[in-house]
């Protein structure tokens, strides 16, 4: 990160394109709020398959038999064992559990020539196996090697296991990858491991990333933190306390700010698979839609829906009118509005003023029956005695008095 700011200061105008397999959560992060552009490469080279991943313990047998059948089709391993310390025995171990193995140790602490001339004898086809730390992680192209063994997996972070599988497969080859942890692992390593388990398709990076951004958080934006925060507050509420600091110091302390409403329902509120298939669309909708604070941009946006994907179903329509009801009851001074079948709650703020006659005219326009539940602060119980269902009614109603 460091060399690419640098790089960007020798000269300014310059354009800069960056590629990665997985990008870190910040620079993900930047793309998905708009401050950078990206472009998805989607395509694989012609007579490339997704690498096989497995999740498995120590196992000298499966180390016998993954080892054995590379060699049998002629190719190489990748063993990863990232502890210098004990990379030795773990090598002396392997070599004694397949003897006939051609088998080398390379790591960081090795002296350059030495280094050089192990990773020369590999790339050439002299050595079967090599045992190694992370050094193997980016930069090398070995068509020939496409078995990998990661031990203690649940140590690496999940764009690293990204990056060391892409090691393999890159040949016409069926590849595998093992990834060996022992039977008990920490939950977060467990999500880990199985977010790479189950995204094995071809150009995963992507996806991966989504999730390494959900799990660690987006970091810092104007700092030198590549992640984090997200466990402290959740991941949604730091891109709307980011949102707010940015419209704060834009707009000026003194500007208006709205605080919408809080929305409970009892229905479905989602985008459902078959109306947006792709995951990537439907996160910039879920975006777009928790930063709305015009009504206008909302039926904007359910125009857009409209015209990309077709008939809005239940559950979506459901999603926006719960978003038009969240910006509208804000304008209104409403704290909270909880809808049950024909019955919903309506909370005021306390430092809300909000006029009954006109509150009262607007239900009963609706058809709703307006009780006064509690006085300081209003609190309504609202009744649908006929015409529109609960949730249209509201935003109809308060739609009238915003207007």
């Amino acid at each position: 990160m460091k060399h690419k700011e640098r790089l960007k200061q020798l000269k300014l105008e310059t354009d800069v394109l960056t590629l990665t397999a997985t990008p870190i959560p910040r620079t993900l992060h930047l793309s998905l709020a708009g401050l950078r552009d990206m472009t998805l490469m989607q395509t694989p080279p012609r007579d490339r398959s997704p690498v096989l991943t497995y999740i498995e313990p120590w196992d000298d047998g499966l180390i016998d038999e993954g080892i054995s059948r590379e060699l049998d089709r002629g190719g190489q391993v990748f063993f990863v064992h990232n502890r210098i310390e004990t990379i030795q025995g773990v090598a002396d171990h392997i070599q004694r559990v397949v003897p006939r193995a051609r088998l080398s140790v390379a790591h960081g602490q090795m002296r350059e020539r030495e280094l050089e001339d192990v990773m020369h004898r590999f790339v050439n086809g002299t050595v079967d196996v090599l045992v190694s730390t992370m050094i193997v992680e980016s930069g090398l192209d070995v068509p020939n090697a496409n078995t990998m063994f990661v031990n203690r997996a649940d140590y690496f972070g999940l764009a690293q296991l990204y990056q060391l599988r892409g090691r393999v497969g890159r040949s016409h080859r069926r590849a595998y990858c093992y990834l060996l942890v022992p039977d008990n692992v920490d939950v977060d390593a467990e999500r880990r491991l199985s977010i790479l388990e189950h995204h094995t398709e071809l150009g995963a990076g992507y996806r991966i990333a989504l999730k390494d951004l959900e799990l660690r958080g987006a970091g810092n934006l104007l700092g030198p933190e590549q992640s984090g925060f997200v466990h402290a507050v959740g991941f949604d509420m730091y891109l709307r306390m980011l949102d707010e600091t940015v419209h704060r110091l834009v707009q000026g302390d003194g500007a208006a700010k709205l605080v919408p409403a809080d929305v409970s329902v009892d229905s479905p509120n989602y985008l459902p698979d078959d109306f947006v298939p792709a995951h990537e669309a439907k996160l910039d909708v879920y975006r777009r839609l928790s930063r709305i604070e015009d009504p206008r941009d909302l039926e904007a946006l359910r125009a857009e829906l409209r015209d990309r994907f077709g008939p809005l179903p239940g559950p979506a329509e459901t999603m926006l009118s719960t978003a038009q009801l969240r910006i509208l009851g804000g304008n209104l001074g409403i704290e909270g509005i909880l809808v049950r079948g024909d019955e919903a709650r309506v909370n005021f703020r306390a430092t809300a003023v909000p006029r009954m006659k006109g509150f009262s005219a607007a239900f009963h326009e609706v058809q709703f029956q307006a009780e006064v539940r509690r006085a300081v602060p209003l609190s309504l119980k609202l009744t649908r005695l006929g015409g529109a269902p609960m949730l249209d009614g509201l935003v109809r109603a308060l739609r009238s008095l915003v207007a």
